[in-house]
């Protein structure tokens, strides 16, 4: 099988040896050829001394001029003909290790995108740096073995037989000696393979630390942990030097043995040669020819010491590979001992209310299609239901408990949760991904252009982007930014300010339109001001469709239609924002940040005050609209290509009866 530009193949994930054959296999023609002119390209470096040797017994010592002229113009012809064969060997094997690197690159990818949410949670990211960055080289380079490797086998074999015809004293040295040069290689081999191992696993812990490092080095600076992390990095680099040092010790070795012992073999060799033509048991061409041949031996015999090497370092990171693809993604079904739970919470009627009774212990009736119709996804732990076509607000004084229930809902945690009338974790996963978005706060920003980073895979025109710009409040990062939507963002956008990441992934969350959204603290980083403008717009934005926000924002919750307030992770009230703050104290206190007293007649001239600012805050949107829009026609006018500006909103995708007089201007 060849490598494909779409499908690197299945893999064989039983142990690193496997996975290093089903590379080789997966590629069984190009490897062939490889093999074969490593081979033919070894066993000419072997023609030359026996051409050299002819050239001298039969013309040179006889002065037979023409004999000495066809012998050397042989011996030229090997040498172009060995040269050709060099170039096509390390093309062939250059191709042979590509193939090898994306093939395992575009699992790794693949897989990656497979594991999805669950990747942060099983493994480092300097782990799959790592990886990605060494390991995937180390595999290509060990696959060198399938060309050389394979030639220097037939090259040493091709050698003896020579050999043998000269003087079978000579062979038996040489078929004897060059297995004990691998033998006393063999020991520093598996040192090294030893010492690459935990090389390897400390090269992975300290680039996660730096990751950490790196990632949050605005949060250290500002409570001062810098220096503490600095310090921590600074012992696993001095660790990792140590490991290294270990590493270079045993390549050191095998590298002077892999120079050494054959030219010691060279010279042992060339010496019983020189007796035996002394003796007359062979001639001076033969003599010449036996030290050629020895001389060529020294390629093969580096060949193995070097195979060796790289095999077991292939090893190794292809142990690392193998334990990567064999990360399974998270099951979100529920195991039987859950399911006794969930059995004796229905027997309370916690879950009987929805009407969906719990399966049996332990089965699963398989994948069932998603509701056909919007339909109420319900978390029976907590007690909270999303609601079709309202804005349904989640509050909890310990916001990990509403990050959970969102998990339970978007399917991110194993869970009872059901949709309609079926199990959450029997709907088709696929489905459920297509229809239920989780807008996570920390939600990762790639590097590339504004556009890219809201577009995500989508390819949305010019009025979609500035509609859903406008609508998570924006447009002053566009305008600010030099190149507007075409601005580079740095990794994880550490360019832009936190409220400033915060508004672009709710602008991609708005593009994407799901049907049902459930966000997590959308706006807990922007101004006062800002986050108004934001909860008004993200209500009329998703007028109509399903949407959860999670929030203790009084600007966020007096735009939702039902508020839910959680205790303890499990439902306390629920009902309007307005009506919470004067029936449950506990709320008050929460969502004001305990400047709001018991007093019915001070929240009474809150909910008016309240009033108004929503009023003028609907006010300056709709100057604000007219505005974009008479700049959007200038623009138009103008046509100028260097105007990095946003067109002003035109039109929603769906267009929503409900939408304000201004908002209809989308």
């Amino acid at each position: 099988m060849t490598a494909s530009p779409t499908d690197p193949g299945t893999p064989d994930r039983r142990g690193p040896a496997r996975y290093l054959w089903w590379l080789t296999v997966s590629q069984r023609r190009r490897v062939a050829a490889g093999a074969l002119l490593g081979s033919a390209w070894m066993i000419g470096l072997t023609l030359p001394p026996y051409l050299l040797s002819r050239a001298i017994d039969d013309g040179l010592r006889t002065g037979d001029q023409r004999t000495l002229v066809g012998w050397a113009a042989a011996l030229l012809g090997i040498g172009v003909l060995n040269a050709w064969l060099a170039i096509m060997r390390h093309r062939t094997m250059t191709r042979i290790r590509l193939d090898a690197y994306f093939r395992t690159v575009r699992l790794m990818v693949d897989h990656a995108t497979r594991l999805g949410a669950a990747l942060p949670r099983r493994v480092s990211v300097g782990e799959v740096v790592t990886i990605g960055h060494s390991d995937v080289g180390v595999i290509s380079q060990t696959l060198t073995v399938t060309g050389p490797g394979v030639g220097a086998v037939i090259a040493y074999a091709g050698v003896a037989a020579l050999l043998l015809s000269v003087s079978p004293l000579l062979a038996v040295v040489v078929l004897v000696g060059v297995p004990l040069l691998a033998l006393l290689v063999g020991p520093l081999l598996s040192r090294l393979q030893g010492a690459e191992t935990a090389y390897r696993d400390r090269q992975g812990a300290l680039a996660a630390v730096l990751g950490d490092l790196v990632g949050g080095l605005r949060i250290l600076n500002g409570i001062g942990g810098k220096a503490v992390f600095a310090a921590r990095y600074r012992h696993g680099s001095r660790q990792l030097l140590d490991e290294g040092y270990r590493v270079g010790s045993s390549m050191s070795w095998i590298q002077a043995f892999g120079l050494g012992l054959p030219t010691v073999f060279l010279a042992t060799v060339a010496w019983l040669a020189a007796r035996l033509a002394v003796q007359g048991t062979i001639t001076v061409g033969e003599l010449v020819a036996v030290y050629g041949y020895v001389a060529v031996l020294v390629v093969p015999v580096a060949s193995f010491i070097e195979s060796g090497y790289d095999i077991g370092r292939g090893l190794v990171s292809a142990r690392r590979i193998v334990d990567f693809l064999n990360l399974e993604p998270e099951d979100h079904t529920v195991g039987p001992a859950e399911e006794v739970g969930a059995a004796s919470e229905s027997a309370n009627g916690s879950a009987s209310e929805s009407g969906v009774a719990p399966k049996p212990s332990g089965k699963h009736a398989g994948p069932v299609d998603a509701p056909g119709a919007p339909a109420v996804v319900r978390d029976p732990l907590s007690g909270v239901e999303v609601r079709p076509g309202i804005l349904t607000a989640l509050v909890s004084a310990c916001p990990s408990d509403a990050t959970d229930v969102v998990d339970r809902l978007g399917r991110f945690s194993p869970s009872h949760t059901t949709w309609g009338t079926a199990r959450l974790d029997d709907i088709a996963l696929e489905q459920v991904r297509a229809r239920i978005l989780v807008a996570d706060n920390e939600a990762e920003l790639f590097a590339g252009t504004l556009r890219a980073a809201i577009s995500g895979r989508l390819r949305p025109d010019e009025h979609a982007l500035a509609r859903v710009i406008y609508e998570a409040v924006a447009r002053d990062i566009v305008l600010g930014l030099p190149g507007g939507l075409d601005a580079r963002l740095d990794s994880h956008g550490h360019n832009l300010s936190g409220g400033q990441r915060q508004r672009v992934r709710l602008a991609r969350a708005l593009l994407a339109d799901p049907e049902i959204l459930l966000a997590v603290e959308p706006t807990s980083a922007v101004d006062a001001h800002t986050e108004a403008r934001m909860a008004t717009r993200l209500r009329a934005a998703r007028s109509g469709r399903t949407t959860l926000v999670t929030s203790t924002s009084p600007l966020v919750l007096g735009q939702a239609d039902a508020v839910y307030y959680l205790v303890d992770g499990r439902l306390a009230a629920v009902g309007r924002h307005a009506d919470l703050l004067a029936s449950h104290p506990d709320y008050r206190r929460l969502v004001s940040r305990g400047s709001v007293e018991q007093n019915p007649a001070r929240n009474e001239t809150e909910r008016v005050a309240a009033r108004k600012e929503s009023e003028q805050l609907t006010a300056q949107e709709a100057r604000e609209q007219v505005t974009a829009q008479e700049a959007s026609e200038q623009v138009t006018e103008a046509q100028a290509p260097q105007d990095h500006g946003i067109p002003a909103p035109q039109h929603h995708r769906n267009p929503r009866p409900s939408e304000p007089p201004h908002e209809a201007l989308r």
